[in-house]
């Protein structure tokens, strides 16, 4: 159960900064360009930052000290000094991403630049706080004990991604009172903490899916990107101007709670229009198979006939909450991704897109439909992206734009 919060909406930002708190912000910035373009050359990154030489000479040469960057062969061959390109050591640093889902878990060790180390992946009917903090914790301590102890040394911890309330959802799973009573007392990041030892920082899933989403994008960035997920139920957050839409309690924006009518008119939210839990029970009520598990493994030819119908249904529905979002939030990019097939996700963004063009606009731009580049683990990895980014780099993404073509 969330607390509100005593502290003043202004407070954070009236406070000061130091000399140091100016030092550190010049180092993650020169990081974060080196993490957006591998290989970028020193005197690219005094340029694009705004730096000094001599500045940027000397945040490089701390870095390469710290390990946290290594630089490839001098560009010789251009005019002015030869330029030395650097890049992200992948073994500065590791983190974990840890996903409680509706109704599986997944562990993930990644290093520096992303790439995963060693990965796990459970299901269960619906999650549990009395066993699945126990099984995650065990996950834990086998990919740990993999690593070196100056890996173990150099791990930033855990990112743990979950819906912001599993609340009343989980009765449709079959949860019990007693669960979904419990969930609401559960310290989700504490639980975690105490259970592996580790440090932990918490996002909601939606924002973690949406913040895989954003790294994955080629530069330049789109300014403000929307991803909705779909999942046993639909996960979506959003990344505006290079920061998450959270609000003051982490749980903005879920867009699986956005409101739409179905196609007879009825008010629904989302995650009961276009969730494969939606599908299950329209296969269930035509007297199908119960569908279990991961649903890249689902017979999708032999439930067919309800697929197409649920397709559109829920093409329709996301087209709304596209509309929806970007009237909130100057949406310039909407990206669909699930654990689907990939012949069934492709499907399920044309349905969007061709529901999107029916509806009239009143606003000022119609954003752009893509499919998702985060994955189907889109979550857990940018839950353990997120915890490396908030850690070692930036918030300031318009380093990374492109420059006008001349």
């Amino acid at each position: 159960m969330r607390k509100e919060s005593v502290e003043d909406v202004f407070e954070p930002i009236v406070r000061g900064i130091t000399q140091t708190g100016v030092r550190l912000a010049n180092e993650r910035a020169v990081l974060t360009l080196i993490a957006g373009i591998p290989g970028v050359s020193n005197a690219d990154i005094a340029r694009r930052s705004g730096l000094g030489p001599q500045t940027t000479a000397r945040i490089l040469s701390e870095l390469e000290a710290r390990d946290l960057i290594i630089r490839g062969d001098v560009l010789r061959g251009k005019r002015g000094q030869p330029a030395t390109p650097y890049q992200l050591n992948p073994l500065s640093a590791h983190a974990i991403g840890v996903e409680i889902g509706w109704q599986h878990f997944e562990v993930l060790l990644q290093n520096m630049v992303g790439e995963p180390v060693a990965v796990t992946r459970r299901s269960y009917a619906y999650p549990d706080p009395d066993t699945v903090f126990a099984a995650i914790a065990a996950d834990v301590e086998t990919m740990l004990s993999a690593l070196t102890e100056q890996q173990r040394e150099r791990l930033a911890g855990i990112g743990v991604t979950s819906p912001g309330n599993f609340g009343p959802l989980l009765r449709h799973l079959g949860a019990s009172d007693q669960i979904i009573a419990d969930w609401a007392e559960v310290d989700i990041a504490a639980r975690v903490e105490r259970a592996t030892g580790l440090p932990t920082m918490w996002v909601n899933d939606g924002s973690a899916a949406v913040w895989s989403e954003i790294m994955a994008q080629p530069a330049p960035r789109p300014k403000a990107v929307a991803a909705f997920f779909v999942g046993t139920f639909v996960g979506g957050g959003v990344v505006s101007g290079g920061s998450l839409v959270e609000g003051p309690y982490g749980n903005a924006a879920d867009l699986g709670a956005v409101m739409v009518r179905g196609m007879g008119g009825q008010p629904a939210y989302l995650h009961l229009e276009a969730s494969l839990h939606a599908l299950a029970q329209r296969v269930r009520q035509a007297g199908g198979p119960v569908l279990e598990g991961a649903a890249r493994k689902w017979s999708w030819d032999d439930i067919e006939h309800v697929v197409a119908h649920w397709l559109d249904d829920a093409g329709h529905a996301l087209a709304q909450a596209v509309l929806t979002t970007t009237a909130m939030a100057e949406i310039d990019l909407a990206t669909v991704n699930g654990d689907l097939p990939e012949s069934i996700l492709k499907r399920l963004l044309d349905s969007t897109r061709r529901h999107l063009d029916s509806l009239p606009v009143l606003l000022s731009n119609r954003p752009r439909l893509a499919h998702g580049l985060g994955g189907p683990s889109a979550a857990v990895f940018g839950a353990a992206k997120l915890l490396l980014f908030r850690r070692y780099f930036s918030r300031a993404w318009d380093l990374f734009e492109a420059e006008p073509a001349k």
